[in-house]
């Protein structure tokens, strides 16, 4: 009942188990062992009720930005910027398309990242940094200016 459905109400069920044997001393010494482990299951599960919560907010800001089409691009410059974004770490590549090729400030990508805003300034500068290594300046550059399609 808490969860809605039954695969969550099973996976609920098996982590809250897992979580109450780790704090096995706990629950022994709880004055009503029973209430204790049905707090620990209403705790995960509202837990994962906010998680939910949240990634269906970071998706939908995700997608709440339009397609934007690139006129006459440069096929072979697209081809080698996936490649170097490809072995970027993941935030990393995250901060820096979403920063640049979504155009998304600084708050927003932290908000669809689950990070703090001076993490997406980190690993955006990291990010592309390493693109610049990798790339030159000038493919970097059309990365942070948005221009090699989505």
């Amino acid at each position: 009942m808490l969860t809605g459905e039954a695969n969550a109400a099973d996976d609920l069920a098996a982590d809250a188990l897992v979580a109450l044997w780790q704090r096995w001393d706990r629950l022994r010494e709880a004055e009503h062992p029973l209430a204790y482990a049905r707090g620990v299951v209403a705790n995960m599960a509202r837990e994962r009720i906010r998680a939910a919560t949240r990634e269906r907010r970071r998706i939908a800001l995700f997608w709440s930005r339009g397609p934007q089409e690139v006129q006459n691009p440069d096929v072979a410059a697209v081809m080698d910027v996936r490649a170097a974004l490809d072995r970027l770490p993941f935030r990393k590549r995250a901060c820096v398309v979403l920063r640049h090729a979504f155009d998304l400030s600084e708050s927003d990508t932290a908000l669809a990242l689950g990070i703090s805003v001076g993490a997406v300034k980190s690993q955006t500068s990291k990010g592309m940094a390493e693109l610049e290594r990798v790339l030159g300046a000038r493919a970097a550059g059309n990365v942070a200016a948005g221009r090699v399609s989505r």
